[in-house]
């Protein structure tokens, strides 16, 4: 089934929705922009691949903005997956940064507690994700004072409260400009802009993570079913996406 052909379906508000989405943008770029002529940005998205990312780094492209992007390529990702890293990278006008996992960590974790790890304990799950994501996500973010991501408040009860601007983290602002998006809405920008997407949403994964990690989803199950899917729905966060002062940061790595 065709991603586009299942969920394109603009909400009434899509207009005012993609305005907001654009002035977010724009703004963020004025407000995090070189301290230097010459120097990188203060700001990046972190663009995991999935549709709302290829989204917003159409929107970072299409709209000539001074903000970087980077991906996490965690070692561990879909065939899929890394074939789109590879035409988003000849693609973009802003240079794709790759950040990998320092690589004697990543063997030696294996090495030690086997490749399947990730499945014995949540413990064992979130240091698999604290190497492979966290880690590598701290190189990204250093020396940023903003940055970037997909984030929507339809996508998990854990997210229902996104805002467009969070700032709880004194060390660096959280933008997310999709927040008020549904899916339905994701869908529509990418078939109007003709947006190269991951092909595994056509096989009903809606969120992409890691390959052990992810399956497809039935129709009915939660958006985010197919991520950690033998863990209680509570721990289903990696850390890249918690709060200093919620629940979740003592449960997330």
């Amino acid at each position: 089934m065709n991603a586009i052909k299942l969920n394109a379906r603009a909400s009434g508000t899509f207009d005012a929705k993609l305005a907001e989405t654009v002035a977010v943008l724009e703004q963020a770029a004025r407000d995090y922009a070189p301290s230097t002529a010459g120097s990188a940005p203060r700001i990046s998205l972190a663009c995991s691949l999935g549709a709302e990312d290829v989204a917003l780094a159409h929107l970072v492209n299409s709209l000539q903005l001074n903000i970087g992007i980077f991906v996490l390529e965690t070692g561990m990702l879909n065939p899929e997956t890394l074939a789109l890293l590879e035409r988003l990278k000849a693609s973009s006008r802003t240079p794709i940064q790759v950040y990998t996992p320092r690589t004697e960590d990543a063997e030696q974790f294996v090495a030690r507690e086997g490749k399947d790890a990730m499945y014995k304990s949540i413990a064992l799950r979130k240091a698999c994700c604290h190497i492979r994501k966290m880690e590598p996500l701290e190189r990204a973010l250093a020396g940023k004072d903003a940055w970037i991501t997909g984030l929507r408040r339809e996508q998990s009860g854990a997210r229902a409260d996104v805002p467009l601007i969070d700032s709880t983290n004194p060390a660096r602002v959280k933008i997310n400009p999709l927040a008020n998006w549904t899916w339905g809405d994701v869908w529509h920008f990418i078939a109007i802009n003709k947006i190269d997407y991951n092909p595994l949403h056509d096989q009903f994964f809606p969120s992409i993570g890691c390959a052990p990690c992810t399956r497809a989803i039935s129709m009915g199950e939660d958006f985010r079913a197919g991520r950690w899917w033998w863990e209680d729905e509570a721990a289903k966060e990696c850390g890249l996406h918690v709060t200093p002062s919620s629940t979740l940061e003592k449960t997330s790595a």
